[in-house]
């Protein structure tokens, strides 16, 4: 219950009593609570609205305590009191408007770049601060202190805690993008531990997609929410039943998800056909092709190196040059590949990044030059924090001839 229900309970709790710290400390006692009774009474039939009513009466308790020793708390708890005396009774419809309200919240622009991904994914996803800093790879303490300053900036500048206005939704849209994106990311290749997805995180970033979508029907929105579904098609069907990574060219298609990619399919389509698409289209339309393949040998890697083509104007990053080297070599060949994926090397921006040291180790191993391969696979090696993807890179250095 905990894990499924504790980000949504959250969400409505700080807009029934305003304030993160407040519904973070109402969240745990309503669960204490529900530890307590849920086995001597039974679980409520309806356990979401039992933990938001319970943990706003903990909270307005609390407050009144305090009040003893601060009169100024007195109204406060009067206040909350009087608001709502049962939101159990709105809580369905209020549900997904609490959740955007919290993502526009923790994406405000007065926040930056990194305090907004950091907040979504401990404030919405419920990430551990651990995880989180895993992922930016920073300390802990780090990503802790970066979380609490963010918090006192959205009190102190009294960051209302809702959804903007449609005349101010373009312009905060992207920052929201940009964090939903990161959430999926996170889900469909995990940064750390030893499973390579986390189904929650994708399921949830899907879900947040799908509520911008209907709030705000924008091409790039579209193009987002196809990206995911397309990616998220393939997940039964990337890892063996004992966790272990299969290549795309490799995996088992009648296991992807048809229906997703139906529904991504024609989300693509529409963003395609507004003229008015950006980087998630592109990428989604670059999935598209992959789904639309009935086999390895069918995938059109013209149009996906095309594609790529128009995905690095847009977005040009070291990254993106990576991913379009990497189709590259499988339309031109692995020489051809590696010399663009040593030439991107070579100028030091991924010199730290995992996954172009695992692609050139592939295009050594393929064009038979193991000694570069393995050292390649070994650099990959000491950048990697994920399990699956450990176990990958340490099968494929076994495979490669001695000496």
């Amino acid at each position: 219950m905990y894990r499924d229900e504790s980000r949504r309970v959250l969400a409505t709790l700080i807009r029934l009593l305003g304030g993160f710290d407040l519904a973070e400390e109402a969240l745990s006692e309503a669960f204490a609570a529900a530890i307590e009774q849920w086995p001597r009474d039974g679980v409520p039939a309806n356990p979401r609205a039992w933990l938001v009513s319970a943990g706003r009466f903990k909270a307005i308790d609390g407050i009144r305590r305090r009040a003893r020793f601060d009169t100024r708390l007195e109204d406060v708890a009067e206040r909350l009191a009087a608001e709502e005396a049962d939101p159990a009774d709105q809580l369905d419809e209020a549900l997904p408007d609490d959740r955007l309200r919290l993502v526009f919240t923790c994406c405000h622009p007065a926040l930056g770049p990194d305090a907004q991904v950091a907040m979504t994914l401990r404030e919405v996803c419920g990430l551990t601060t651990e995880e989180i800093a895993s992922a930016f790879l920073v300390p802990p303490a780090t990503l802790a202190q970066r979380i609490v300053r963010a918090k006192g900036k959205i009190r102190d500048a009294a960051i209302p805690y809702q959804v903007p206005a449609l005349t101010e939704l373009p312009a905060r849209l992207d920052a929201v993008l940009r964090v939903v994106y990161l959430v999926f990311n996170e889900g469909y290749a995990a940064s750390s531990g030893e499973a390579l997805t986390r189904a929650d995180l994708s399921a949830e970033a899907i879900r947040l997609g799908r509520m911008l979508l209907e709030l705000l029907p924008e091409p790039e929105v579209a193009g987002l929410v196809a990206l995911m579904l397309l990616q998220d098609s393939r997940r039964a069907a990337r890892t063996t039943p004992d966790g272990d990574i299969v290549l795309l060219d490799e995996q088992d298609r009648t296991r992807w998800n048809r229906t997703a990619i139906a529904e991504g399919l024609v989300l693509v389509r529409q963003a395609l056909g507004s003229r008015r698409f950006g980087p998630y289209t592109l990428q989604a339309a670059i999935a598209a092709a992959h789904a639309e393949a009935a086999t390895p040998e069918a995938t059109d890697w013209n149009r996906i190196v095309a594609t790529y083509d128009l995905l690095l104007a847009a977005e040009p990053t070291a990254i993106v040059e990576l991913n379009r080297a990497a189709a590259v070599a499988l339309r031109d060949g692995a020489a051809v590949g590696l010399a663009l994926v040593d030439g991107i090397l070579a100028r030091g921006e991924l010199a730290d990044y995992q996954p172009a040291h695992a692609a050139r180790a592939d295009l050594c191993r393929r064009l038979g030059r193991h000694a570069e391969a393995r050292a390649a696979y070994v650099r990959a090696l000491e950048l990697t924090r994920q399990g699956a993807a450990r176990r990958f890179l340490e099968r494929r250095l076994r495979e490669l001839p001695p000496g």
